[in-house]
């Protein structure tokens, strides 16, 4: 019957092995550090840009955070044995640069190199995110993204009410709420922020509540204005994604225009009667609202929903796809909706997606963003865009 030391004398038999000096080399030269220490062990000291899985949770969490296993690693444990086995494991995985560091971490600081006590989450919030925590995809360093992310919000109403709450629920560190109207009792049907009790309360204080009641963690911006051109770039100013929710075409359009300038991604969504539609606008690699939609149509060909109503809990699915969105954004994670349109039908319960193209001749784009005005728009929503620099 083998023995542990039978057991290590075979793993270390079939890998490769560095001390920290060549390990150290190795990381200079791009190879990737793993850490596969206890979440406690981790917490008292770490080095600088490590990725962490715990050695149990090895097999099951490797494949989702490392997809190329061409991709050079290093394996670190307290003291170079679990490393080992480690490292073979990852060879039975097909990860083909694998080597293990003799000594561990123990030895890389008792050498003096570099090394610091990591942000981690706290006991309340392990305990409120865990089944974040249980997603290899997610874990607590796509946790900690989240929590140091700003989602600002178009809109506290339909559409706006589902992203907020599930972006809340979620740990967004940071959400900014636009919006200038006041709670009405027509407002409960679908706008799930606000209840009776706020109606005539101004909505970006009735959503603040419900949002810090919900998650502390959470800061809550809230920008009781109407959003224009003289404000507009302010108002983005250090957001990572904004959820439009807006309900008109100049707040649309605008948007479109600043976000493009700044390069911050868009998730919109839209609803009429039974049927909604979402996307990712992002305006350094993809489609704009402006490819989407060069014109804005007649008043007549687009009423709102107090003049063409609205299935109460449609805006609740488009919103809450708004939310997923958004949070695949910071995370990366999966394959967006940046390019593609899918667009829900409530009657017949059916999902279509159409391919979006980049409209050659537009002139709003990223690469000219130094050239976008940002100013109050005409009926036709027409850009403002300055002329190329002669020569």
């Amino acid at each position: 019957m083998a023995t542990f030391r039978d057991l290590l004398a075979d793993a270390r038999s079939h890998i490769r092995e560095t001390d920290p000096a060549g390990a150290e080399a190795l990381l200079a030269d791009g190879h990737l550090l793993l850490d596969v220490r206890e979440p406690d062990e981790f917490e008292q000291g770490a080095i600088p840009d490590s990725m962490h899985i715990p050695r149990g949770n090895l097999e099951s969490g490797i494949e989702n955070r490392v997809t190329d296993r061409d991709r050079p690693i290093i394996v670190m444990c307290a003291g170079g044995v679990r490393s080992a086995f480690a490292a073979d494991t990852l060879q039975q995985l097909g990860y083909t640069g694998v080597v293990s560091m003799e000594g561990g971490f123990n030895r890389w600081k008792d050498e003096g190199r570099q090394w610091r006590t990591p942000r981690t989450l706290s006991s309340e919030q392990r305990n409120r995110y865990q089944r974040h925590l249980l997603l290899p995809e997610v874990g607590e360093e796509g946790q900690l993204k989240l929590l140091d992310a700003s989602v600002l919000l178009l809109g506290a109403g339909g559409l706006g009410s589902p992203a907020a709450m599930y972006l809340a629920a979620a740990g967004v560190g940071r959400i900014g709420i636009v919006d200038m109207d006041v709670v009405d009792e027509s407002n409960l049907q679908r706008q799930i922020l606000h209840n009776l009790d706020r109606v005539g309360e101004r909505k970006v204080d009735s959503a603040k509540k419900t949002l810090t009641a919900l998650n502390p963690d959470v800061d809550v911006v809230t920008y009781d204005v109407r959003l224009g051109a003289d404000n507009i770039m302010e108002i983005l100013d250090g957001y990572d994604v904004v959820v439009d929710g807006a309900d008109n075409f100049p707040s649309r359009y605008l948007l479109n225009d600043a976000t493009v300038k700044l390069g911050i991604p868009v998730v919109h969504g839209s609803i009429f009667r039974f049927e909604g539609q979402v996307t990712v606008f992002d305006p350094r690699d993809g489609v704009t609202y402006r490819d989407m939609l060069p014109e804005a149509p007649p008043a007549e060909f687009a009423p709102s929903c107090a003049e063409a109503g609205v299935l109460g809990v449609l805006p609740g699915i488009v919103g809450s796809i708004q939310a997923l969105e958004a949070i695949k954004l910071i995370l990366g994670l999966g394959d967006g909706l940046s390019g593609r349109l899918v667009a829900f039908d409530a009657m017949d319960m059916s999902f279509r997606e159409y391919r979006l193209q980049r409209d050659p001749s537009l002139e709003v784009t990223w690469e000219n963003r130094d050239r976008i005005e940002i100013a109050e728009l005409d009926g036709l929503c027409m850009p403002k865009v300055t002329e190329p620099p002669a020569g």
